[in-house]
């Protein structure tokens, strides 16, 4: 409703915007904040220990270090075993070169023994001439020439006349006593021996003398 002014003009009126006055609730700011903004202290009433971190009560672990961390001993763990297995495939293979490197000579010396053997029987006739002093001229070159190519694969002859007789390297064909005499000695050489290093190959086959 307006009054009217003695002009008869409606003169306005203030609106009624009062809250009171409208029926309506009027609004209210409540600060709920835990920290207090001006201290940034806990405010009263509020639990000790408790974090102002929005993520403390999330079910999940956040990445950062912790998740680094896992991966690097991840990692240590994978290093630690490809080393071990790096480690035993050298040890085995320093095995089977050592037990290669054996193999090698066992086979060397198994053919160097194989050829001596064939050559024996002339070896044999080549020592007889040289007893009968039936070798000379260009044949005991090639004499020595063979001797100086056995020498070379390791191949020794052995059986000398006075000798002390040995029976793990002569082979005694027959003996003969000798009062004199204070222990057994080669006195005759009918064929040599001949060895590769320490394996005899044949023994030395000898005539023996010796006490009674």
């Amino acid at each position: 409703m307006t009054d009217q002014n003695p002009q008869g003009n409606p003169e306005p009126t203030e609106p009624e915007n009062d809250a009171a006055g409208s029926g309506e609730t009027p609004f209210q700011f409540t600060d709920k904040r835990k920290v207090d903004p001006t201290s940034g202290e806990a405010r009263p009433g509020e639990p000790a220990g408790t974090s102002d971190d929005p993520l403390a009560a999330l079910d999940f672990e956040p990445e950062g270090e912790a998740a680094e961390s896992a991966e690097v001993l991840a990692a240590k763990a994978q290093a630690a075993e490809h080393l071990d297995a790096l480690q035993r495939e050298r040890a085995s293979f320093t095995n089977y070169r050592n037990r290669s490197l054996r193999d090698q000579e066992a086979a060397r010396t198994q053919g160097t023994q194989d050829v001596l053997a064939a050559l024996l029987p002339v070896l044999d006739d080549i020592e007889r001439a040289k007893q009968h002093a039936e070798l000379s001229g260009p044949m005991a070159a090639i004499a020595e020439k063979l001797d100086a190519s056995l020498a070379k694969f390791g191949i020794e002859r052995f059986g000398q006349v006075g000798e002390e007789f040995d029976p793990t390297v002569h082979e005694a064909l027959m003996h003969n006593v000798d009062a004199e005499a204070t222990s057994a000695t080669v006195s005759l050489v009918v064929e040599p021996g001949y060895r590769i290093g320490d394996k005899v190959v044949r023994a030395a086959r000898v005539g023996v003398v010796g006490p009674e």
